[in-house]
């Protein structure tokens, strides 16, 4: 199973610290925003992992991250050229990076303490299908993806900020596709936004059911806007402090 981690966008909600960066390289307590799901994908035991970005930063990525030797990893770039493209469109970038494999796909901004180890284990297992990660917001879910799911987990509906919420669990910027992915993009239209979305691309799975979701403990969108950065750090100094970071639950 091979990973890919999407860190292009304009990231104007948190200027002026985007204005001359991009956001997945502003820090997080005590290191760049990327590394934490570069090291998600580590303690899952993926060890290829397309990073895609914009053109005008793929270089200061380069620069940081190198070839993945600091983490034990290989790592390779592609860039999006359409930065409004959508996360259905940064994925087919990962066309031939994936072959026939599988992918997890992380947002670059996105934190949590879930190790996901047991899980691509257990997708790679599995002939067909997709997965995605939920986490419980009682009072928040309608600002994301809402994930409607039955009792065995197969997701039923995913619906992009409803007002009526079927659910208050959140879909995560964390999946897992087979190699069916990037036929199913490639018969997305794009949205009102002008963007192939991710929501949709989803949807194909669900309605042949072959979509499944793990709900996490905790998840933060850190590119979002500087409170949630600030919030992200302080998180991550309360977890690491407690040693609970991506540790698998006994």
């Amino acid at each position: 199973m091979k990973g890919m981690i999407l860190a292009g966008g304009l990231a104007t909600r948190l200027r002026p610290l985007t204005l001359v960066t991009n956001k997945h390289l502003l820090p997080v307590y005590d290191k760049p925003m990327i590394y934490y799901p570069i090291e998600a994908m580590r303690n899952a035991g993926i060890r290829e992992v397309l990073i895609s970005t914009s053109g005008d930063h793929a270089g200061g990525f380069a620069n940081l991250l190198g070839s993945g030797d600091e983490f034990g990893m290989r790592f390779y770039y592609a860039v999006q050229k359409n930065a409004k493209g959508g996360i259905a469109d940064a994925i087919t970038l990962a066309r031939e990076f994936a072959a026939n494999d599988k992918l997890l796909v992380v947002l670059g901004d996105n934190i949590f303490n879930f190790n996901l180890r047991s899980s691509v284990e257990n997708f790679e297992k599995r002939l067909t299908g997709a997965k995605i990660f939920g986490v419980k917001m009682p009072t928040e879910s309608r600002q994301y993806g809402v994930i409607e799911i039955g009792d065995n987990g197969q997701v039923l509906s995913i619906e992009e900020k409803p007002e009526y919420p079927k659910s208050d669990i959140a879909q995560t910027g964390i999946y897992m596709y087979d190699n069916r992915v990037f036929d199913f993009i490639s018969q997305l239209s794009p949205s009102a936004r002008d963007e192939l979305e991710v929501t949709d691309l989803n949807n194909f799975y669900v309605k042949e059911g072959s979509m499944d979701c793990e709900i996490i403990d905790w998840w933060i969108d850190a590119g979002t806007s500087h409170d949630e950065l600030l919030k992200a750090g302080n998180m991550v100094a309360d977890k690491i402090g407690s040693g609970d970071l991506y540790q698998e639950k006994t």
